[in-house]
């Protein structure tokens, strides 16, 4: 049963809040103020890094709601290319210039950020509403050192997208769930329709659902060991190298391999890729399923011999320890991320919600990937949330590119990887 709070009882809590907080940038000891929610004012700067063409209107869809509520609030809009976000944001961050209000923050990089001290702290302030609601993972990305600094907005990891009459051409009513079945239905889908069977996204994150499957990681947290170069972990990636050698996927593109990956996909030249959620408008748009939404099929990423895994992912909502409008920034993130706004996100988008309460509304429950992507979200991993786990990513782009250009092995590869980890990770064992 959906949970509606009245609208007194929404104002009284932010007025209670905001009570406890002001517009310094010293977030340790902000200052008192009386301050009702509905008399803020000022001007908040939203930096906004999802997709511009896909997903970008929902959001600003809600900026106006918010606008209307908060007539003295005015929203600055901009949307920043998620490739370019987080070089972006702490150049501006670190010169004390330019930096926004609000970030659309990738939750691998809120320790990163809170670390450098560039997030202020939202435990007491209003724009942390209800934390009991958010699922675990989500809720965790956005904590460092016992605060919180990210409010989750939406949650992701990877799955199997397929195309079903691709599949079923080559004999096949249901997707592989195994790696070695998705070698060979991606072999079977190539000589029996035409299309390739498989597309590679050459990119670190792409590449942990091999990882995970075989048991491996980046690293071990809780003993400070770096283990990309651990026997499991070369046993998942060489699972990929046998994919590309074999024939069973597609010739990787090493630039924008994403893009490609994705317009084969929705072109109908290629049967399989890995994605998330976030890409469920853009391939719906496409030629193959604009008009036949069905053929999109949905499935968790395939079992290697340990388990399924694909990465925990999604976005949180930070506040930049220097604005000068802490309050109105409270309470846009507060709005942005309410349950009912979730659920709007999710049944315009597809995107998975973080708080329980927005997948049993109308709006989540009448959008059918929502479910659908409850059995990816079942087995998604945690990454570690720690500040250089960001930054883990670039070596092994770097190493997964030559070895799909066929440059490098995979042992030597993810040797290479791991001397670089130990240049990030200091005092890390192998």
């Amino acid at each position: 049963m959906r949970r509606v709070i009245p609208a007194a009882a929404v104002a009284a809590a932010l007025a209670l809040a905001v009570s406890a907080c002001g517009s310094s940038s010293d977030t340790s000891s902000a200052p008192a103020t009386s301050v009702a929610p509905d008399q803020v004012s000022g001007q908040v700067t939203w930096w906004d890094t999802s997709d511009a063409t896909n997903e970008a209107p929902a959001f600003q869809d809600l900026i106006k709601d918010f606008e209307a509520k908060y007539p003295k609030i005015k929203v600055n809009y901009v949307n920043v290319p998620f490739a370019n976000a987080r070089d972006k944001f702490k150049t501006a961050a670190q010169s004390g210039a330019g930096a926004p209000d609000v970030l659309r923050t990738d939750v691998g990089w809120v320790s990163e950020f809170a670390s450098l001290g560039y997030l202020a702290p939202l435990d007491g302030t209003p724009a942390l509403v209800k934390p009991e609601e958010f699922l675990a993972s989500p809720a965790a990305s956005g904590k460092f050192n016992g605060k919180t600094y990210g409010v989750p907005q939406v949650t992701d990891t990877l799955g199997l997208l397929y195309n079903k009459e691709l599949l079923k051409k080559a004999g096949y009513d249901a997707p592989p769930a195994t790696m070695a079945d998705l070698k060979k239905v991606a072999l079977d889908v190539k000589s029996k329709t035409g299309a390739d069977g498989l597309a590679l996204n050459v990119d670190a994150y792409f590449l942990l659902p091999f990882i995970y499957g075989e048991g491996g990681d980046f690293v071990d947290v809780p003993n400070k060991k770096i283990t990309i170069s651990s026997p499991q972990s070369v046993a998942g990636v060489k699972i990929v190298e046998d994919l590309i050698t074999s024939g069973a996927t597609a010739k990787p593109a090493l630039q924008d391999s994403y893009t490609n990956a994705e317009t084969a996909f929705k072109d109908g030249k290629v049967a399989m890729i890995f994605n998330g959620p976030w890409s469920n408008s853009d391939n719906l748009g496409g030629k193959v399923f604009k008009d036949n939404p069905d053929n999109f099929g949905v499935a968790p990423v395939p079992a290697g011999s340990v388990k399924s895994g694909a990465p925990v992912g999604g976005h949180d909502y930070t506040v930049y320890a220097g604005s000068k409008n802490l309050a109105a920034s409270y309470l846009f993130v507060a709005f942005m991320d309410s349950a009912e706004n979730q659920a709007k996100i999710a049944g315009k988008l597809g995107l998975l919600p973080t708080r329980q309460p927005a997948y049993s509304s109308p709006e989540a429950t009448a959008n059918p990937k929502i479910a659908q992507w409850q059995k990816p979200m079942e087995s998604a991993v945690e990454r570690p949330w720690i500040p250089e786990a960001a930054s883990l990513f670039q070596p092994l782009v770097d190493g997964y590119q030559k070895l799909a250009a066929g440059q490098t092995a995979t042992e030597p590869m993810l040797k290479d990887v791991a001397t670089a980890y130990q240049g990030i990770l200091k005092g890390w064992s192998l």
